[in-house]
């Protein structure tokens, strides 16, 4: 699996999430000192096929999201545990995961990681609802 990573911060949490990614794949560190630039950074790696998947972490996760999913066809999800992550895989098929690096113990990160990267087939009943998304 070929994995875009980003943060704009460093901490016990992102370190122990970038573990996890560089356990399962391939990983594209996206570095920039602008939150907004990373996100949309993460979200370009994806929808240019560089990247598979995506995970983004700023202070709250939510300017990162945002900023991502700016990017036609990046589909970001906040999440901030396992069972967000896996339905926003399965219902949305979303391929950005973004995370708080500030909120979120290294333990949970890793688990709410571990769920996304897990759930890799959208369920096939969504997939009317999916294909929406990329109409509006």
């Amino acid at each position: 699996m070929r994995i875009a990573f980003g943060a704009d911060d460093e901490n016990e949490t992102t370190r122990a999430v970038l573990a996890e990614l560089r356990e399962r794949g391939d990983v594209e560190i996206v570095e920039t000192d602008s939150w907004p630039d990373l996100g949309a950074g993460i979200g370009r790696a994806v929808v240019e096929d560089r990247a598979d998947v995506g995970v983004v972490m700023c202070w709250t996760g939510t300017g990162t999201a945002i900023a991502a999913n700016k990017v036609p066809g990046v589909r970001a999800a906040l999440a901030w545990e396992p069972w967000i992550a896996r339905n926003a895989r399965l219902w949305n098929d979303a391929n950005v995961l973004a995370m708080s690096l500030k909120r979120l113990a290294p333990d949970v990160a890793v688990e709410v990681t571990r769920a996304f990267l897990d759930e890799t087939d959208p369920d096939p009943e969504e997939a009317a609802a999916i294909k929406r998304l990329d109409e509006l």
